[in-house]
């Protein structure tokens, strides 16, 4: 088998990128160990940057997400019963779109089935070669059988446990790592959304937070010690707690029902360097990972993937190869400052168990002085809504 570009992963940015470049012209075949019914089935964020919104239209696989998504013009944070709108529209002229990473990743499948994308599921023992050549390939299994693959130019976009990252060497690969003390707890819920916009919670009692798919599928979340277990959390559990946890004076809005998923996800911050070794280059979850309170994640990797296919595409059309060779550099810089927006969030908003009395009187002056100040609020909103690329 031959191809130009070979994307390792066939989660959503591995098939953004397949989708971007195919539109270009550029030769693709994507590489998944899971079966699609299996990538398919994984429940994760739905907030996304308007950044993210516009490439995908440019990609051509909008037109679901304007017609079922929700635009949200702000969030709400709330700290006890203190509760503050953040007005995006208002304070940064910008918004984001609610709509679920899954529907996008079935987006984005149905776009690569009617571009005749090859997208192979199911293969294993997968193996990156010859990286700091210009002939680079890639050996793995399908189907009992042993496959190769001759390429110009190999994406790794396989995930925090994939062989991407793993292929760069130990002697050149630099990680960077926080692993918080908490998981977050969250179940979806067919039952209207407690609010319009997003509510993250801060309590005494832990965090919290109030988000939706659509108008009849609520996602809704707990902080939980990371000794916790799925089994430990009965529905009337859970929603005591997260009652417990939002400002009196918002609880009685909440309707509550039997949970159609639940999980639990721990929380950490993670960042690798460099993201590009010779011809691979590193998207997502390769090179990153932060937590979920700001955000951040599939807008990640949707930037790197912005970043990388503009790269490819200026070298094959018109065999420019400088955006290319600066995309590790580029990207790395947007990825730190979401991993610190990231952080901050998760600081801002969540009780840590060893926090002192100190600790929770400057946790408390923060959420004031984030009340009170329109500056901190343009910072917030800037942010969250997505930096410049």
């Amino acid at each position: 088998m031959k191809t130009q570009v070979a994307i390792i992963g066939g989660g959503p940015a591995g098939l953004l990128l397949s989708q971007l470049l195919m539109n270009a012209g550029i030769s693709t075949v994507v590489l998944e160990r899971q079966s699609r019914e299996h990538v398919l089935s994984r429940i994760r964020a739905g907030v996304m940057e308007w950044g993210t919104v516009e490439l995908l239209k440019t990609a051509g696989v909008s037109d679901r997400m304007f017609k079922e998504g929700f635009p949200h013009e702000g969030c709400y944070l709330s700290s006890n019963d203190r509760m503050l709108r953040i007005d995006f529209e208002h304070l940064v002229d910008s918004r984001v779109m609610v709509y679920g990473q899954t529907e996008v990743t079935r987006d984005l499948y149905n776009a690569q089935d009617a571009a005749g994308a090859t997208v192979l599921h199911n293969v294993s023992d997968v193996v990156l070669n010859d990286l700091q050549t210009s002939s680079p390939y890639v050996t793995f299994t399908k189907d009992g059988q042993a496959l190769r693959l001759e390429c110009e130019y190999i994406a790794g976009c396989d995930g925090f446990h994939g062989v991407s990252r793993k292929s760069i060497p130990a002697s050149v690969l630099k990680e960077y790592e926080k692993v918080y003390p908490f998981g977050w707890l969250g179940i979806l819920s067919e039952t209207p959304p407690l609010e319009d916009e997003l509510i993250y919670a801060s309590s005494d009692r832990g965090f919290a937070l109030a988000s939706m798919r659509n108008a009849n599928l609520s996602r809704y979340y707990v902080q939980v010690p990371l000794t916790d277990k799925v089994e430990d959390w009965s529905d009337d559990r859970f929603w005591d707690a997260f009652t417990d946890r939002l400002p009196s004076t918002i609880r009685g809005q909440l309707v509550t029902g039997p949970s159609i998923e639940k999980s639990i996800a721990p929380l950490r911050s993670f960042v690798s360097e460099p993201m590009q070794w010779g011809r691979l280059s590193l998207c997502g979850d390769a090179a990153h990972i932060v937590p979920p309170t700001g955000a951040k994640g599939l807008n990640l990797a949707a930037s790197d993937v912005r970043y990388l296919s503009q790269a490819l595409i200026a070298r094959f059309a018109d065999n420019d190869p400088t955006r290319l060779d600066s995309y590790g550099a580029d990207a790395l810089a947007r990825v730190k400052l979401a991993m610190r927006f990231s952080w901050w969030m998760t600081l801002l908003l969540h009780r840590f168990p060893d926090m002192s009395a100190f600790d929770l009187q400057m946790q408390a002056a923060d959420f004031d002085y984030l009340s009170k100040s329109r500056n901190a609020q343009i910072s917030l909103a800037e942010n969250y809504t997505g930096l410049p690329f």
